[in-house]
């Protein structure tokens, strides 16, 4: 690995080269970068929590390194190429590199060295006017961090997750927070991660609420489509906050070289508002089960309702059938064919034995 102490220039990477192609079966993530773009979003030395005058990414390594600060990098979906270039200069492990190319990852922590490089899921809200059986809820991206003694990359995957803001805040209103190191980015960048999914699990606790009510309503609704949606949607959530929870423990629990133990504190915070996200997320994947089942059995009802109507009509309709089969028959010999009021009598039986069968259906709630 690359000594990065103040005063030691980079050196060349450890390890292997960057793969030149992407390996078989990892799929890249379908860009979103305009055509024509710079991977290179912002960069900026920070030196007592303060942002230095600018300097070229190339060399503000080597910047930081000599003012006793740190670089902070951030990437938006760089491709191989773009990313090999940068991690020869900073020392890179190519396992990491790999990974913050073709994404597709889930929230891990690992240690090359002293160098940290983190996976955090991002989240974004679908608005939507009404959800449906196909309606995208969630829309979730990733942002790798990569962390050295005195730099910070990070980048970024889908359109959401812009760390623009994050790190105007930072600069204007936390220099205290930059002054403990890179670290102080890598704490910021996962509470905001995690603070978006509370904002996200809120938005998706208002669409439940929605499919709750409409279970219930007196109306006739058919969610069961709508109700496998969401719980979908709601898996892919929870895969992005719940793995999350074992990287926070490392950083707030361990000791780690480029971690700050005055950091610690700040870590367990962010810990303890991702553990709170998890267990939301599971009491609302368990209220959907739940209302999944009310549905089922209200739908089963409402087909029992129909079948005993449909069962009470065909039961009266079956006496007249019956006694017009029986006179319909031509015999030569059958009762009161001869007499004058025979044809009144059997009508009136008709509607007689119609009437008791309809009050019989009512009143055991048939019809």
């Amino acid at each position: 690995m690359t000594d990065t102490r103040p005063g030691t220039p980079p050196g060349p990477p450890a390890g292997p080269p960057l793969p030149a192609t992407r390996p078989a079966g990892v799929p890249r993530r379908a860009g979103t970068r305009p055509a024509g773009a710079d991977a290179i979003v912002d960069c900026a030395v920070y030196v007592d929590g303060r942002r230095e005058p600018p300097v070229d990414p190339g060399d503000a390594l080597a910047a930081a390194a000599e003012r006793g600060g740190f670089v902070w990098l951030g990437l938006f979906e760089p491709t191989e190429a773009e990313l090999g270039r940068i991690a020869e200069r900073y020392g890179l492990h190519p396992l990491a590199v790999e990974d913050a190319v073709y994404a597709h990852q889930r929230p891990k922590l690992e240690r090359y060295d002293d160098d940290l490089f983190m996976v955090l899921k991002t989240a974004r809200y679908v608005e939507h006017e009404e959800l449906t059986a196909t309606s995208e809820v969630v829309d979730t991206g990733e942002v790798m961090v990569f962390l050295g003694s005195n730099y910070v990359i990070t980048v970024r995957h889908g359109e959401h997750g812009d760390l623009a803001e994050l790190r105007r805040r930072m600069e204007e209103e936390q220099h205290d927070l930059l002054c403990l190191g890179p670290a102080a980015v890598l704490y910021a960048v996962a509470d905001l991660v995690v603070d978006t999914f509370v904002e996200v699990v809120a938005a998706v606790q208002d669409d439940v609420d929605e499919l709750e009510a409409s279970v219930f309503s007196p109306e006739r609704t058919d969610d069961i489509g709508r109700l496998y949606q969401l719980k979908r949607e709601l898996m892919s959530l929870r895969r992005a906050v719940a793995p999350l929870e074992v990287p926070l423990q490392k950083l707030a629990e361990r000791q780690v070289d480029v971690v700050p133990g005055a950091m610690r504190s700040y870590f367990r915070d962010v810990q303890d508002h991702a553990i709170r996200v998890r267990d939301q997320l599971g009491g609302l994947d368990e209220l959907l089960s739940s209302i999944l089942q009310a549905s089922l059995a209200r739908t089963t009802m409402a087909d029992n309702e129909d079948m005993r109507k449909i069962s009470a009509w065909a039961g009266i309709i079956a006496v007249p059938t019956a006694i017009a089969g029986i006179y319909g028959m031509n015999f030569e010999f059958m009762p009161e064919l001869e007499w004058r009021y025979g044809y009144p009598m059997v009508l009136l039986v008709i509607v007689t034995a119609c009437v008791l069968l309809y009050r019989g259906f009512k009143r055991n709630g048939w019809l």
